[in-house]
């Protein structure tokens, strides 16, 4: 079940998987934060930790789910038209609309982050609760919303790596297990350092926007999808790598300049 670690591709998506999935987990660990926010001090990081560890099991269920919608190959229509013809499989149509889920997603985060800043602090603030158990609903219903963008964008990331579908999930589990894992170790650093560089998260939100342009070309590939007598082909997953990888090395080399001209 394993063999998949000893591919280099793999390890490359979850490294890129894990970093991605810490940058999403970010907002979560801050929204938990403020829906723990008036219970007591012991009871703030009995809220935290079980929804974080909530938000875990909610990630890995819903993997499994789409996963399993994801293998759905069989044609559920064909589009035969003058300028476009192709057969459209359940696949397809998952792939199509996690894509622009990630394009509606992240183009509102960003607008949210630089426009109109701690909209979604205000909202949860809005049903702030003193109570534990309506705290721990309510971190649920977070996890809910915040665990979509994270599961479209592994199933993104890892799509096409092996064409067996359970390295692909087992992969998916791994990365999603790590960052849980390190927020809950690390949840004050990780959410400083992304605080005092809202750039960071700005750039892993850009990613989803390349993910979710991805996942609409790889629905329309899976589809045989011919436009103007061009058929739509498949996105190697070294052109999305080396774009992260270098925004990356872009981002970090500015940030050390930058504490360089501080000290």
């Amino acid at each position: 079940m394993f063999d998949i670690l000893t591919s280099p591709d793999a390890w490359i998506a979850l490294l890129t998987l894990t970093f991605l999935e810490i940058i999403l987990g970010i907002d979560n660990i801050i929204f938990i934060s403020i829906a723990a926010g008036k219970l007591e001090e012991k009871q703030r990081r009995k809220a935290t930790n079980l929804g974080l560890a909530l938000a875990m099991g909610m990630r890995i269920l819903l993997l499994f789910g789409i996963t399993w919608l994801t293998q759905l190959k069989k044609p559920l229509f064909t589009l035969d038209q003058s300028w476009m013809h192709g057969s459209i499989s359940g696949q397809a149509l998952i792939l199509f609309g996690g894509g622009l889920f990630l394009l509606y997603k992240s183009t509102k985060e960003i607008h949210e982050k630089v426009e109109d800043r701690g909209h979604d602090e205000r909202e949860v603030k809005k049903a702030q609760s003193s109570s534990l158990v309506n705290a721990i609903i309510q971190i649920t219903v977070i996890n809910i919303v915040f665990s979509f963008d994270s599961i479209l964008t592994a199933i993104g990331m890892t799509n096409g790596i092996s064409p067996n579908p359970t390295d692909a999930l087992v992969l998916m589990i791994l990365a999603v297990v790590v960052s849980v894992i390190i927020m809950m170790l690390f949840a004050n650093p990780v959410g400083n350092f992304v605080n005092r560089h809202p750039s960071i998260q700005i750039l892993g939100l850009s990613f989803l926007i390349l993910i979710g342009f991805m996942l609409i070309a790889e629905a329309a590939h899976l589809s045989h999808l011919v436009v103007f007598d061009n058929e739509i082909g498949s996105i190697p997953k070294g052109y999305l790598y080396f774009a992260i990888a270098f925004s990356l090395m872009v981002e970090f080399l500015d940030l050390r300049r930058l504490n360089n001209t501080k000290k």
